[in-house]
C-alpha cells in the first residue's frame, strides 16, 4: 500500500515538474524539516510510529487541488482523497484487521501515538515542574527550598505518571484477556455461533456466503487458529500484544516526565540567586519551545508557529503560579 502510495505521489511530481519546466524555471524538490524528521522516525521505529499523523495529515491536505484547474484536470483532487482514505483505513479507521494491519493500526505500544505520547509526557514534565518551581520562587523562598521542591516535584511526578501508565496498560492487559477467555468458553460450547458470527464478518468485508463459510470453516478447523482468528475479527484484539508491557509504558513515562521536569531543576545545582532563577527560565523557555516544534510534527502547523505557542502557554502558567506564590508568600510573611 506504501508503495503504490509512494508511486502516485511520484507521478503528481512529475505531474508539476513538466509544467514548471515548461515554463522556464528549475524543478527541484527538497522534503520538509517535517518530512525528514517523520521519514527517520518512520525507518527508526516502523511505520506505525508515525502513522497516525500521516494519516492526519492526508485527510487535512485531501482538498489541496480543489481549487487548481490545472489539478481537476489531471484527476490529483480524486488521487489525494483516495490517499486520505487509504491512510486512514490504515491507521485503524477503515476497518482493516489481521496479523499484518494490527502493526499498522499501532495497537501495540510501541506505535500509533508513541510519538505523541513522549512530546506531550516530556511537556508535562516540563510545565508541570517550572510553574512549580516558579510558584515557590514567587514566595522569595530560599535556593535550598527550590531545589528541594523541583527535585520533589520531578520525582514524585514522574512516580505518579509511570504508576498511572502501569495502571492503565495492567487493566487494559486483563480487560483483554478476560474478553479472550470468553471466547474461548464460547468457542467451546457454542461453536456453531461462533462460525456464523465469524461468516457475517467476513461477509461484512465483501466476501460472498459460500467463500466466507468455506473461509470459516477452515479457520475454525483448528482451535487455536480459531481463537486467534475470532480475537483478532471480532474483538479487534492482537493476542500476541494485548497491549503491550506495563512495565516498558511506566519506565518510559518515568523517563519522558523526568526529561522534562529537570530542565527547570538543573540551573539551581549550579547556580544561585537571580542568575539560577533567569536560566531557569531560560533553559525551560527553550525545551518548551523545542517541545512546540515536535508537536508540529503530528499538528501539521509550522514549526515556528508551534514553537511560539508553546513558550506562550508554558511562561503564562509560569507567571501565573509566580504571581500566586508572591501573594501566598507576601500573606505569610
Amino acid at each position: 500500500m506504501f508503495r503504490r502510495l509512494a508511486a502516485v505521489e511520484e507521478a503528481h511530481g512529475d505531474f508539476w515538474r513538466k509544467r514548471i519546466e515548461a515554463k522556464g524555471a528549475q524543478f527541484r524538490p527538497t522534503p520538509s524539516a517535517r518530512a525528514r524528521i517523520l521519514a527517520w522516525l518512520a525507518r527508526r521505529f516502523g511505520p506505525a510510529f508515525v502513522l497516525p499523523t500521516l494519516a492526519a495529515n492526508e485527510t487535512r491536505d485531501s482538498a489541496a487541488y480543489d481549487n487548481q484547474p490545472e489539478a481537476r484536470g489531471a484527476g490529483l483532487p480524486a488521487d489525494e482523497r483516495s490517499h486520505a482514505l487509504l491512510m486512514r483505513a490504515a491507521a485503524g479507521k477503515g476497518g482493516l484487521s489481521g496479523p499484518t494491519l494490527a502493526l499498522l493500526e499501532g495497537r501495540h505500544r510501541g506505535g500509533g501515538n508513541t510519538l505523541r505520547a513522549a512530546v506531550l509526557g516530556a511537556n508535562d514534565g516540563l510545565v508541570s515542574n517550572m510553574s512549580l518551581v516558579m510558584g515557590v520562587a514567587g514566595a522569595a523562598a530560599a535556593q535550598q527550598t527550590l531545589l528541594l521542591t523541583g527535585l520533589a516535584g520531578l520525582v514524585a511526578g514522574a512516580c505518579s505518571m509511570a504508576m498511572g501508565e502501569w495502571l492503565s496498560v495492567t487493566s487494559s492487559r486483563e480487560l483483554y484477556q478476560s474478553q479472550i477467555a470468553t471466547e474461548a468458553e464460547e468457542l467451546r460450547e457454542v461453536p456453531d455461533e461462533e462460525r456464523e458470527e465469524l461468516i457475517l464478518i467476513y461477509q461484512a468485508k465483501g466476501i460472498d456466503e459460500s467463500q466466507a463459510r468455506a473461509l470459516a470453516d477452515k479457520l475454525l478447523s483448528d482451535e487455536g487458529t480459531a481463537l486467534d482468528t475470532l480475537a483478532r475479527e471480532e474483538l479487534g484484539i492482537d493476542p500476541d500484544q494485548l497491549g503491550g508491557s506495563a512495565w516498558t509504558a511506566a519506565t518510559w513515562s518515568f523517563l519522558l516526565f523526568s526529561a522534562g521536569a529537570i530542565v527547570p531543576v538543573a540551573p539551581f545545582l549550579f547556580l544561585s540567586g537571580r542568575t539560577a532563577l533567569i536560566a531557569s527560565l531560560a533553559a525551560s523557555g527553550f525545551a518548551l519551545a523545542l517541545i512546540g516544534a515536535g508537536t508540529s510534527l503530528f499538528t501539521g502547523r509550522s514549526a515556528l508557529f508551534s514553537a511560539v505557542r508553546q513558550l506562550l502557554i508554558g511562561l503564562a502558567a509560569a507567571g501565573v503560579t509566580y504571581g500566586a506564590g508572591a501573594i501566598v508568600g507576601t500573606s505569610l510573611g
